[in-house]
């Protein structure tokens, strides 16, 4: 799995003109499956992002997790993160999994970020979504799961 991880001061999608996830304060997640990942990193990756400390405190030091703020998470499955351009001018997107394989690891990882008591808003899997987003700092990471 790998994750694109945004922090941000507000964040929206909308499908078809339609806002369906609003977020302030919190984390924008970007989350790509490929072949062969489970829910083991899912746990993984919740678990980093949860105790991430990217958020400032008081003397403006990167000291603070989503947990420690209270912030919010947008996720939005993102098949293009395992798209693959160093051939050619399109890109290769075999080593995104297909939807049999992402859907129900994308909804684990709702359910695991709700485990933590950590408010979140979703994306729709699949759908042409409009992303909207107010990054704070800017605050941008490139997170993966570890090699199996």
């Amino acid at each position: 799995m790998r994750v694109v991880v945004q922090r941000v001061t507000k964040a929206q999608v909308s499908v078809e003109g339609n806002v369906i996830g609003k977020i302030k304060e919190g984390l924008l997640i970007l989350l790509g499956i490929t072949h062969g990942d489970n829910e083991k990193d899912a746990k993984w990756l919740v678990n980093k992002i949860s105790g991430l400390r990217i958020f400032s405190d008081e003397n403006g030091k990167m000291n603070k997790s989503i947990e420690d703020i209270e912030g919010e998470i947008l996720l939005i499955s993102q098949f293009t993160l395992y798209g693959d351009a160093r051939k050619g001018r399109r890109p290769s997107f075999i080593e995104a999994a297909k939807p049999d394989i992402a859907v129900p690891l994308y909804n684990k990882f709702i359910d695991l970020v709700k485990e933590k008591n950590i408010k979140i808003s979703v994306g729709e899997f699949g759908a042409d979504m409009k992303v909207e987003l107010l990054n704070d700092g800017p605050v941008t990471m490139i997170i993966d799961s570890p090699e199996k």
